[in-house]
């Protein structure tokens, strides 16, 4: 069943109750995608997944960087120069270029092989993007607050998070409180149907406070494992959208002590530096633990996931490498630079994911 008839029957199903909330219950008959997978730390990863999805930031970044390196030994300070011309051009920033050159040169000293340079590089980048793993829920209900412009994936990224926590046996409930665009509500309908979350919404328009107030006492009464709200797609530069969300944080905090326990921001990788921006707005709106950078595998900008790290000191918790439920997969800071360093014949040799 495609979306648009998901989407037809979620709308055609909606039935209002109370004060306008109706709380919606899926459970899907089908088979999920990834559903008899264990935990979200626990999927394996498709052979030459990952590897095809950095395949346009390798070409920009690594194949450049090979060229640079393959003109042979010259003196170490014209190579930088010209290495930090091609990590500027994969979006990995002024600043976080300068942090990853400066060990390189103080490293190796006036000259260098390439081989040393390349290898002190990767080193480099692996130093700044590692980071902790998602925490496992480890209080109930587990409260994960999403956030994001519109536009970068979050709703589709909700679900598929929900279809990770689901598949490690966790029930899950979705709270729609994006109420200013009604195709928002239906589409996180479409993902409860899915993967079996329950759902709660409030009618287009509703304050958005009041749908999480509602959505949190129904996950205390029904005793769920997981809860995760969708926010509104607010533009970052709009402030009093930015108090909404602080509102809508203020709520969580009340309602369940110590929650939210997870603010994930969800960042496209192919705005490239923008995304940076967005990010150090948002943090002063809510105190953000992670960001789920999507659409890595559509842009040869994914250099700016390591200015992400650099500059915001936020982890990496998960990467959208495609639009399958099994794209959505938690950060490996190891098979993220193994796989972007790939040689081309080892790129060749990629298996079907």
């Amino acid at each position: 069943m495609d979306d648009w008839t998901l989407l037809a029957a979620a709308g055609a199903s909606a039935v209002a109750a109370g004060a306008g909330i109706a709380l919606w219950r899926w459970r899907s008959a089908r088979t999920l995608p990834g559903a008899a997978q264990p935990g979200p730390d626990a999927i394996p990863a498709p052979a030459g997944r990952m590897r095809r999805g950095l395949a346009a930031t390798r070409q920009r970044l690594v194949a450049r960087l090979d060229a640079v390196l393959g003109r042979g030994e010259r003196p170490l300070d014209v190579v930088l120069g010209e290495l930090e011309e091609v990590l500027l051009g994969a979006d990995v920033g002024v600043s976080t270029s300068a942090a990853l050159l400066e060990p390189v040169r103080s490293r190796l000293g006036g000259e260098a092989s390439p081989e040393a340079i390349r290898q002190a590089l990767e080193d480099g980048v692996r130093a700044i993007v590692a980071g902790p793993p998602p925490p496992e829920p480890g209080a109930q209900p587990w409260v994960i607050l999403v956030t994001g412009v519109n536009g970068v994936g979050k709703t589709t990224t909700i679900g598929k998070l929900a279809a990770l926590h689901g598949g490690a046996g966790r029930r899950v409930l979705l709270v729609a409180a994006d109420t200013f665009r009604a195709a928002a509500i239906d589409q996180l309908a479409v993902w409860a149907e899915r993967t079996g979350a329950d759902l709660v919404r409030h009618e287009p328009g509703a304050d958005p406070s009041a749908v999480v107030f509602d959505g949190l006492k129904a996950a205390v009464a029904r005793r769920v494992d997981v809860v995760i709200v969708d926010t509104a797609g607010r533009l970052h530069t709009r402030t009093p959208l930015m108090e909404e969300l602080r509102k809508v944080a203020r709520v969580i905090a009340r309602e369940v002590p110590g929650a939210p326990h997870e603010t994930l921001l969800v960042l496209d990788a192919t705005t490239g530096q923008n995304a940076i921006s967005q990010a150090k707005t948002f943090q002063g709106a809510a105190p953000l633990t992670g960001v789920v950078l999507t659409k890595l595998d559509g842009t040869a900008r994914g250099g700016v996931l390591v200015a992400i790290r650099h500059e915001l000191g936020l982890p990496i918790r998960y990467v959208g490498i495609g639009e399958g439920m099994e794209d959505l997969r938690v950060f490996d800071a190891q098979e993220f630079v193994r796989e972007l360093f790939a040689s081309s014949a080892a790129e060749g040799s990629a298996l079907p994911g």
